[in-house]
């Protein structure tokens, strides 16, 4: 009764992200009572096993003492103070660990992901502006690119579905191929697809270098087009040629940072160094909204002047928040060693072997998996595949919600091989109910 009663006030009183709420007259929510680890239990106590780290943002599991003692700590010290003119302990260790470990300095906070993108690209703008040159205040972003909902992320955002409604509120920024090896042609390999879509790109910044502030992309994996993963010769390649034609190259790590794709960042395994890294989701392992822009010493000193019009206006009311701060300080803890990364690739290899009978489903296209990221496209006519997979996912105990027709884990660092086990088994089981 309980649990019957949550759902309905929330429906009344809620307008729940991302969803139609229509469908939850047939769909019902989940009503969430509490989390452990890798667990989320509903108001009647039954349990799901959150292959969704809760929309790509919870790294070590729910309640981990560790994240929950420094957030309690820093509590009872200072909750919030603004960041305008004032600064604290927990801010000024996260700016100065997230520029040792980025290669990038002078942090500027945010609370989402798409104010990362927001804040990257007024400052990519704003420092050619400030350098005589206010003409380089276009974007260029990959097809099917996804980097947040609102406006000025919308505008290098390239998914109809998000997009198309907004259409006149957006200035629309130009899109060059995605290095998507599905794309390629028939025998051509994911590096020589890579390397023809970067040729694409130089074609583009050839002609329009003169107008074009900053290439904006999600290394390695483009997440929302359906967990797309791509050759690391794609990002090498783009390094290059902005730099030759002087445009910014930002690097969206807003759901690929903190060692999803099995290096710490995703950037990485390229060997490049972006003008721009925009963090978020995992950067406080899921326990409180934060985001971070990290840049260059050359992007800083562009805004560094006697004038006011020249340095960069731009703010949210809680910038730099302590609490977030302290457990994103909390989770570097977590990561400082490698040890987290290393068990990572012993959690990879278990479920990838577990996920085998999946893989080789007479359904899946196209499995792939790049560190704590699993995707296979699903072979169906069925337009409403997600709703009905997910449903059939929670009836095994699972949160999983596909992307189109592409079913992805992407769970909790935390896994043990029975959860895994429960994890690929369940997911199996779900698919022969639905296809």
């Amino acid at each position: 009764m309980a649990e019957m009663d949550l759902i309905q006030r929330s429906k009344k009183a809620v307008w729940h992200p991302c969803s139609q709420m229509k469908l939850h007259e047939t769909q019902p929510l989940l009503a969430i009572a509490r989390g452990e680890g890798v667990w989320l239990y509903d108001t009647s106590g039954r349990r799901y096993l959150d292959g969704l780290s809760s929309w790509w943002v919870n790294l070590f599991g729910h309640g981990h003492p560790h994240i929950k003692a420094a957030i309690t700590t820093q509590l009872d010290r200072i909750e919030h103070v603004m960041l305008a003119g004032c600064t604290h302990e927990p801010v000024v260790e996260l700016s100065e660990r997230l520029g040792a470990l980025t290669g990038l300095g002078h942090a500027f906070y945010g609370s989402d992901g798409a104010s990362a993108t927001e804040i990257a690209l007024k400052m990519s703008a704003h420092y050619w502006r400030n350098h005589g040159r206010p003409e380089k205040c276009r974007f260029i972003g990959l097809a099917n690119g996804y980097h947040g909902e609102t406006a000025g992320a919308l505008s290098v955002t390239d998914i109809a579905l998000f997009r198309e409604a907004y259409g006149p509120l957006v200035r629309l920024s130009a899109t060059v191929p995605t290095p998507d090896p599905r794309d390629a042609a028939p025998g051509v390999s994911a590096i020589d697809h890579a390397r023809a879509c970067a040729a694409a790109l130089e074609a583009w910044l050839q002609a329009h270098h003169h107008e074009t502030a900053a290439l904006i992309l999600e290394p390695l994996v483009q997440c929302a087009a359906g967990m797309v993963v791509y050759d690391a010769e794609y990002l090498r390649l783009a390094r290059a040629l902005c730099t030759r034609y002087e445009v910014h190259l930002v690097a969206d790590e807003i759901a690929v940072g903190f060692g999803r794709t099995g290096t710490l960042f995703a950037y990485q395994q390229a060997g490049i160094l972006p003008d721009f890294v925009c963090l978020s989701k995992g950067l406080t392992g899921g326990y409180l909204p934060l985001s971070a822009v990290l840049t260059t010493d050359d992007v800083y000193a562009a805004f560094y002047d006697d004038s006011t019009a020249r340095g960069f206006l731009h703010s949210h009311s809680y910038t730099g928040n302590p609490l977030a701060c302290s457990a994103a300080l909390a989770t570097l803890d977590l990561l400082h060693d490698g040890s987290a990364l290393a068990q990572n690739r012993r959690t990879a290899a278990t479920l990838t072997a577990l996920s085998a009978p999946l893989a080789q489903h007479a359904k899946v296209n196209n499995s792939r998996q790049i560190g704590m990221i699993w995707a296979f496209d699903i072979a169906t006519d069925d337009p409403l595949f997600s709703r009905h997979y997910h449903a059939a996912a929670l009836r095994h105990g699972l949160l999983l919600r596909p992307i189109g027709n592409t079913l992805y884990f992407m769970p909790p660092y935390v896994m043990n091989s029975d959860e895994c086990a429960w994890l690929a088994n369940g997911a199996l089981a779900a698919l022969n109910e639905v296809v």
